[in-house]
Formats: C-alpha cells, structure tokens, sequence
C-alpha cells in the first residue's frame, strides 16, 4: 500500500531528509516556518502545507524534526496541530532531540485519537542525511516501526535500529549526542596541542584516522574549523555556530536531566556542557 507522507521542519537536517519522499515516489506534504526550504521541496515535487494541521489532513506518516521540545509540543497539540487533523491508524515520527517525556507526552495526547507515536532520532548531521546514510533510532512498538518502512527506506539505506518501547530513541539518542561533544571536544584540545608544541594538526588527524580514534563526523568537525579566519569570524558563520552550540548545550542539558532521573553522575558531561560555545567557535563569549 501507499502511504501519503508529512513532514515538518525543514531546517539544516530535517530538509535534506525531507527532500528523499517526493523523488521516492511518495505522497508528500511539507510544512515550515520558512518560505525558502518549503519553495525548495516543492520543486523537488511535494506539496507545501499552511499549517502542521494541513500536513495531517495530507498525511498517513508524518516526520517531525524541528529544534526545541517545546516546538514539537507546538506542532502537534493544540487545535492548529498536527493531531487534530491526523486520521486513526496514523504514524508521527519524531525526529527532534528532545526529553522522553516530551515524546510520552504527545503519545498521550495522541492515543485517545487512535494515532501511534514513535520518537525516530537521528544521527549523522546533513551530510548523511543528503547521502541517504542517516541512522534512525526507534521508540515504539514493532508494528508501528514496520508501518514506517516505507518512509525510513525512502530516505535512508540504513536499517533503523530499534531502541526499545515509546522513549528509548530518545534516551539513546542523547546517549549518542552526550558521546559526540565529548569527542568533538578531545579532538578540539588535541589539536591545540599539537599545534601549540610544534605539530603538524595534519599529522595528528593522520594518526587519529588511523587508529580508528577519528571518526567521520570528528573530521568533519576538525575540517569546518580550518577555514579561514574571514569565514570563521563572519556574521553568517558565527550565526551558524551559536545555533549549533546552543542545541549542543540543550542535549546535554537533557542528558543531564535523563542522568539524575537515572540515579548515575556524568561528571565529564557537565564539564563539556560549559564548553560549547568554545568547541563550535562561537567568538561572542558574552552571548546571553
């Protein structure tokens, strides 16, 4: 059978997911905030919706992957969201980093209308995300995961991996975001170093890389910050920055939230949390 697909949010790493659906062959109907992304998927043939409601009205699946748990709860609940227009039977993926009671917290509000939440994180940034390479993280039933098939397949060729009942991609997903700061930033201070005492930053990323300590996504990161310094201190790159270390800072708030809920100390995690702004190049440390 065929589904008809949704999605909302069309920022840095929803867009490049969001633009698999159409050229798949899929139904899609597509909502953000911005003009710009919409008019872009719209080329690439979906639809363009008014309102996350307007999305449900089109959609049997809809993906969502906006910034804040606060913007998931906007674009689902209420009488202009997404659940109020979403058919019995229906499936919302929720690909945003947020806490599992947020996820719970919409999967209430969903039950009584017959639609099945689960929270699909994601790992593997843009890039991987455009190479059909990203890794969804599942919470939810069996049967809901086999329902979204059609739509994990349509934008990625990597087998979603299931965490466990409704919450637990989240929790793993900021498991994984916790691991990739604390990496980012190792990587950060080991290349200070080594180009403080003389070494060649190439020379370590040749070592790092193969030992296998490097990954990908670490190299990627050590690559944006080599650019000149006129694009490092420019307003569109520093903008870029801010958000990114902002969303760093709330995931690993987050994973301190799940850690004292969970009874367990990460004292490192607390420690990077008060690094972000460093470890993504943000140059205004007076920022509020």
């Amino acid at each position: 059978m065929t589904i008809r697909v949704g999605f909302i949010g069309l920022g840095n790493q929803g867009k490049p997911i969001a633009a698999h659906l159409a050229p798949r062959g899929l139904a899609t109907t597509v909502y953000d905030i911005a003009p710009g992304p919409v008019a872009e998927l719209v080329a690439g043939g979906a639809k363009a919706a008014k309102s996350p409601k307007e999305v449900g009205q089109n959609a049997d699946v809809v993906g969502i992957c906006v910034a804040e748990d606060e913007h998931v709860l906007a674009v689902t609940l209420g009488d202009d969201g997404l659940l109020a227009a979403l058919a019995p039977g229906s499936l919302v993926l929720i690909h945003s980093t947020v806490l599992p009671q947020t996820v719970e917290r919409v999967a209430e509000a969903a039950s009584g209308r017959g639609i099945e939440i689960l929270d699909a994180c994601v790992t593997g940034g843009a890039d991987r995300a455009a190479a059909r390479r990203l890794v969804y993280m599942v919470g939810g039933s069996e049967a809901g995961l086999a329902k979204a098939m059609p739509y994990f397949e349509a934008t990625t060729d990597v087998a979603p991996i299931h965490a466990g009942p409704l919450g637990c991609g989240a929790k793993l997903k900021l498991c994984n975001n916790l691991n990739t700061n604390i990496l980012f930033a190792a990587a950060q201070e080991a290349t200070n170093l080594a180009r403080a005492s003389g070494l060649s930053p190439e020379l370590l990323e040749q070592v790092c890389r193969a030992n296998g300590q490097f990954t990908d996504m670490t190299l990627a990161y050590l690559k944006g910050k080599k650019q000149p310094e006129a694009v490092l201190s420019s307003e569109a790159y520093q903008r870029f920055s801010t958000s990114m270390a902002a969303l760093a800072e709330k995931d690993l708030a987050w994973a301190l939230a799940l850690a004292r809920k969970s009874d367990v100390s990460l004292p490192l995690t607390a420690l990077v949390s008060q690094l972000a702004a460093g470890i993504y190049g943000v140059r205004n440390t007076n920022r509020k």
